[in-house]
């Protein structure tokens, strides 16, 4: 196996450009392309700067993704960010990587998908005097993520939902 392989990240980037602002959904665009070219999804896309800069990915596909997936995705996009120049300024570090477990539940296809699954979900709003819930998801419908709770199905408004998480069970 390649060190590429092995590591998922890609090292890009021009150190020699004063720092610009980032174009976030011109790189979801760009990872999204690279992603069906692999055959899998964009779960997330997520810049953080610290120490240094991360541009990280996550891919997923039903029965889960490989080291292979990652690596075909992560060269792929690499090519696609260098030639578009989507991310300006100093070095950076792509990492491409499965969500997880616990992963991030965003978009009305993702509520469906994992109908069953323990989730834990935190809203905007109280929704029956809460903000947080955790239940088994009971799918969606009409912009409305369905969650039974104790046998008991609540609706949550989708665009009212700060954060959504699949809960691991062992």
């Amino acid at each position: 196996m390649s060190e590429w392989a092995r590591a998922h990240f890609f090292v890009g980037g021009n150190a020699n450009r004063p720092p610009v602002t980032m174009e976030l959904e011109r790189i979801r665009d760009a990872a999204e392309r690279a992603a069906h070219t692999a055959g899998v999804e964009v779960v997330d896309v997520e810049w953080k700067i610290g120490k240094q800069r991360f541009l990280r990915v996550y891919i997923d596909k039903p029965g889960g993704i490989s080291h292979r997936d990652c690596e075909a995705v992560s060269e792929q996009l690499g090519v696609l960010l260098d030639i578009e120049d989507l991310v300006p300024g100093p070095r950076y570090i792509l990492e491409v990587s499965s969500p997880g477990l616990d992963r991030k539940l965003t978009k009305a296809p993702d509520f469906e998908r994992f109908t069953g699954r323990l989730a834990r979900i935190s809203t905007m709003e109280p929704v029956e005097n809460s903000t947080f819930f955790e239940g088994r998801l009971a799918g969606y419908r009409d912009g409305l993520v369905k969650l039974d709770v104790k046998g008991r199905i609540i609706e949550l408004p989708l665009t009212g939902i700060r954060k959504a998480n699949l809960v691991v069970e062992w």
